[in-house]
């Protein structure tokens, strides 16, 4: 077995785009960035991402409802490589579990 699972906090900082697929499955995007402190070679590195989040499923798709720009969320799930159209391609995060986080968590 192969390992990708991957959690991260951060704030939602594009709106969220919802969409239903012809087959009835609900999906919503949207862009989590990340910002944080962590130790590296016994010194402390400020550290910095955005990445594209991709939530699928009527199940999980609900609490997706109230997210908005500048929630503060916690997401569970796998990665993997999406190509566009125009030939570039972007790491994405498949959420599989997610958290609203309430000021101050």
């Amino acid at each position: 077995m192969t390992a990708n699972y991957l959690i991260l906090s951060g704030i939602v900082c594009k709106t969220p785009i919802r969409k239903v697929s012809p087959s009835g499955i609900p999906h919503c995007q949207f862009m989590l960035e990340h910002r944080s402190m962590q130790h590296e070679a016994g010194f402390l590195r400020q550290v910095w991402c955005r990445l594209p989040i991709v939530i699928n499923g009527k199940q999980i798709i609900e609490i997706t409802r109230s997210i908005k720009i500048g929630e503060h969320i916690i997401v569970q799930g796998f990665i993997n490589y999406h190509q566009g159209r125009n030939g570039f391609g972007k790491i994405v995060l498949h959420v599989e579990k997610i958290d609203l986080l309430k000021s101050g968590d």
